[in-house]
């Protein structure tokens, strides 16, 4: 794999080939690489940045978007206001969707994680991320959905996912929507 930078008409876009087929470009911390096979010219290949600016553009500034969301990190004060927003949220959303599954559950614990939304224990309880009040209602749901269907499949398996888009069917948007800015949200607690 050879790389190399170029820059045209003020993009500048690193180059990457190897033994793939097609172009690709990729937006990557602030950056554009174009994934090239090694028989595409340098003139083909800036003809393909050239005919994908305007989708280069757009996602570059996404891409800036997120690092600046990314570079925020919520207070103390901000953060006990999402707890007391989870406790009073989130135990209602279960209530309501726990007969729709058909389980009971134990205690519900709202919790400060890095890396979860929400979890369950084999007695029942509930963890979830008070994160999740920075997401809108339907990705709360679809968390709440799929930890109390855990009550009912402990695993990822087919009949999991039946049960849960059976209880949510708007699950699939949910679960994009937390891998879009996921990561976004975590980033904001401070380490």
């Amino acid at each position: 794999m050879a790389a190399n930078c170029y820059s045209e008409r003020m993009m500048e876009y690193e180059i990457i080939r190897s033994s793939r087929k097609t172009a690709a470009i990729q937006i990557k911390d602030g950056r554009v690489i174009v994934r090239a096979p090694h028989f595409a010219s340098n003139k083909d290949i800036r003809g393909f940045v050239e005919s994908n600016s305007e989708w280069i553009s757009k996602h570059l500034a996404m891409s800036e978007e997120r690092r600046a969301e990314a570079s925020y990190k919520l207070s103390q004060a901000e953060l006990k206001a999402l707890y007391s927003k989870a406790a009073e949220v989130i135990p209602e959303r279960v209530e309501y969707f726990a007969p729709l599954v058909g389980v009971r559950y134990g205690r519900i614990t709202i919790r400060r994680q890095r890396t979860k939304w929400g979890s369950c224990s084999s007695k029942g309880n509930l963890n979830f991320n008070c994160l999740l009040m920075l997401a809108p209602p339907e990705v709360i749901d679809g968390v709440v959905v799929h930890e109390l269907c855990h009550l009912k499949e402990m695993n990822h398996s087919e009949r999991f996912y039946a049960e849960v888009n059976r209880v949510y069917p708007g699950y699939a948007e949910s679960r994009e929507w937390l891998k879009a800015h996921g990561r976004e949200l975590m980033a904001m607690l401070d380490d």
